[in-house]
């Protein structure tokens, strides 16, 4: 199954691994990983346009329930 996120460009990629097999997993899908191509990615934007497009399913982006600095601002300096 294709990861979007990993079609981008990017140096690094950090993943959580809390065990052997976990990080076995996080291997073999950056040793098999082959980049979507760019009728793929539209493709898949295509089909989640609906569902992205008000942040419903990503609270976190899109209220202040999750956002720590919001309130702390001085930890932002």
């Amino acid at each position: 199954m294709p990861h979007y996120a990993m079609n981008l460009p990017t140096s690094v990629v950090i993943t959580g691994c809390d065990s052997l097999p976990t990080l076995q997993q996080a291997l073999d899908a950056a040793r098999s990983f082959r980049p979507m191509s760019e009728t793929q990615v539209s493709a898949l934007l295509a089909r989640t346009a609906d569902a992205a497009k008000d942040g419903k399913y990503e609270s976190y982006k899109t209220s202040y329930s999750f956002d720590g600095t919001h309130y702390n601002p001085k930890w932002l300096g």
